[in-house]
């Protein structure tokens, strides 16, 4: 672990970052005594920020600076593709900014600062459980932010129109579903004659598994490489009742074997994601769609299908072309048998301030319904 450069009279801290970020190289102390202006302009120097003020102070100036981040970068592009682009920078430059805004926490998850809420269960979550032996560190408040929203998703759970009254848990930097659009596709999409076994590939919370096994498929494998997902899906899958029926494994895509039906929602865009839940949202140089279209083929059983979940969002950004996707499904051996198509109604599909509004207004997920070409 690093440890922040702070003046040599102050305590040593350790730097921490679920997301990976750097150290920073240089840090001063604050209170509530800084102001909004001083503290942006801090921070645009590339000056990191240790609040030593009350807790609240630091949302407050936390939101104060967000609102100046936002003047400081305008997002204006007739081009759909250029628009993306900026946007992106600019979320970015929104995001390291503000990732320098830090507060202190003890080595048993306490945060010692005035009025501070208790987070320790958050913490234990995002970052494992203290130890005796672990030392104080730093951590960006909009980091412990999302670590404490995390957790209460965890803890209360996420509904999911097709399961009913029952709900998923996400675990911290695991992508929740809360776009119950593509859900819903797989919950009525026609299922092959052979109910016998299905992968769900890039399994995540493990809902589609979950909902393939209630919809009769008597085994489902659902795959992952990240660690919090496949521990994710395991937590899900026990606690809705499918572990008889549903086996959580690491793969790099597909485990071993054929199956009658093998099941993918990759990520939607191609382009590199920024922290660890971008990685459910952007695929770059689209890897894993590319891997599953190329893989399929020799993982299905003989006259099985391979359902592909994917928003046409990159096509309406000029990131992917239709063609583009096509080519891809026949090249790697594949016809289209059926598509089966869901307008989203998430929030953002409405909201005119959104830079990237019209792309999103014209947005279609949908379930493509492969089989092999011979």
């Amino acid at each position: 672990m690093d440890v922040l450069p702070l003046d040599p009279s102050v305590p040593p801290l350790h730097w921490r970052s679920v997301s990976k970020n750097p150290v920073p190289k240089r840090v001063v102390e604050a209170d509530d005594r800084m102001t909004a202006d001083a503290a942006f302009k801090s921070v645009c120097e590339g000056t990191a920020l240790l609040w030593r003020g009350d807790y609240p102070g630091a949302r407050q100036l936390l939101a104060a600076m967000g609102r100046r981040a936002d003047r400081s970068t305008p997002v204006a592009a007739d081009d759909a593709r250029e628009a993306f682009h900026l946007h992106r920078r600019a979320q970015g430059r929104r995001a390291r900014l503000l990732g320098m805004l830090l507060v202190p926490v003890d080595a048993d998850h306490r945060v010692p600062l005035k009025r501070a809420p208790d987070v320790r269960a958050a913490c234990a979550d995002a970052y494992g459980p203290p130890d005796a032996d672990d030392p104080a560190f730093a951590v960006s408040l909009r980091e412990l932010l999302g670590v404490v929203g995390a957790h209460e998703w965890r803890r209360k759970g996420v509904p999911v129109h097709a399961l009913g009254d029952d709900r998923v848990h996400p675990h911290y930097g695991v992508f929740a579903p809360v776009r119950d659009e593509y859900v819903d596709l797989v919950a009525r999409a026609p299922l092959p004659d052979d109910h016998s076994a299905a992968y769900d590939v890039g399994t995540g919370t493990g809902v589609l598994a979950v909902l393939l096994a209630r919809r009769g498929v008597r085994h489902v494998i659902a795959t992952d490489l990240d660690e919090r997902a496949l521990a994710c899906a395991r937590e899900n899958v026990e606690r809705l009742g499918a572990a008889d029926r549903v086996s959580v494994v690491e793969a790099d895509l597909f485990p071993e074997g054929r199956a009658p039906l093998v099941v993918c929602n990759p990520p939607w865009l191609p382009a590199k994601p920024a922290s660890a839940v971008d990685h459910a949202v952007y695929d770059p140089g689209s890897r894993m769609l590319r891997g599953f279209l190329g893989g399929l083929a020799g993982r299905l059983a003989p006259g099985g299908e391979g359902w592909l979940v994917l928003s046409d969002l990159a096509e309406h950004l000029g990131l992917r072309t239709r063609q583009e996707l096509l080519d891809l499904v026949d090249a790697a051996g594949l016809r289209v048998l059926d598509r089966l198509d869901a307008r989203p109604t998430h929030p953002r599909a409405t909201d005119i301030a959104d830079p990237l509004h019209a792309a999103r207004a014209a947005e279609t997920t949908s379930l493509w319904r492969l089989a092999a070409a011979h």
